[in-house]
């Protein structure tokens, strides 16, 4: 990451009215949340990940593709916000409007201060009926998952005792709509997008950065490795979101104070 790039880009981001945040996965991996490329284990390891998230699965065997889910909250549960998620925060304290838009169905941006991110793919703390929609809270405090994984079956609904099911966005799934429009809307009226973490690849999220670039905004991009999104970006930093970000934020406003974490 060159000094004169991250100067750069703090430059364009201490001047921005308004700022979309865009994350993916590698925001959430390096706080050690598992993503779908990483290899599963125990129970797991006999099952491929993308064929787990799918409306069938759940349909053919709801308390495996349950279980699966509850390890897979119970894993973001034990990992904590880094300082990137910290800084994602300062950014939406300083900034004059701006918004976080994340691919991820965990809360870490919110326990990182955060006020209201858009999730575009769902949430792992919004289960839900998988016949009427109603929304189903998560109880506070749910007993740990084994390492290894557990076929648990789901809850059922208090309203019409059909199965509750993970509020995330299977694959074969349309993006909850609200979330989407939000989205669109964020990045056709901002006028620079943050893109971190993310692949690239997902559509139609990918689709974000893009709607930005086209219509005018400033795209920076902080990811480790090259992505299609290099096209489109005005400046690249290179470099784990946990030490790019926090740098960004120095350097566009000169104080070094951020939100304090939280939960």
């Amino acid at each position: 990451m060159a000094k004169s790039d991250t100067a750069e880009a703090a430059a364009m981001l201490g001047q921005a009215r308004r700022v979309v945040i865009f994350t993916g996965a590698g925001m959430s991996a390096e706080s050690g949340v598992p993503t779908f490329r990483d290899a599963l284990t125990g129970l797991w390891q006999r099952y491929d990940a993308h064929a787990l998230a799918t409306p069938e699965a759940f349909r053919a065997d709801p308390a495996l593709v349950w279980g699966w889910y509850e390890w897979r909250r119970c894993a973001v549960r034990r990992a904590q916000p880094h300082e990137g998620h910290l800084a994602v925060a300062a950014i939406e304290a300083r900034a004059p409007h701006a918004v976080v838009i994340t691919q991820n169905v965990d809360d870490l941006h919110e326990r990182a201060g955060s006020a209201a991110p858009v999730h575009l793919h769902g949430s792992l703390f919004a289960p839900r009926c998988s016949a009427c929609a109603q929304p189903v809270p998560v109880p506070d405090g749910a007993a740990e998952e084994p390492d290894e994984g557990r076929r648990t079956p789901p809850p059922r609904c208090a309203y019409c005792s059909a199965s509750v099911r993970p509020g995330v966005v299977w694959f074969g799934e349309a993006l909850p709509q609200p979330a989407l429009e939000t989205a669109a809307e964020e990045a056709a009226s901002c006028d620079l997008l943050l893109t971190v973490g993310t692949s690239g690849l997902v559509y139609p999220a990918a689709e974000i950065p893009q709607v930005a670039a086209r219509l005018g905004a400033t795209v920076i991009q902080i990811n480790p490795r090259p992505t299609p999104l290099d096209a489109v970006a005005d400046v690249n930093l290179r470099g784990p979101a946990a030490q790019v970000l926090p740098a960004l934020v120095q350097a566009a406003w000169g104080d070094a104070d951020q939100p304090p974490q939280s939960g």
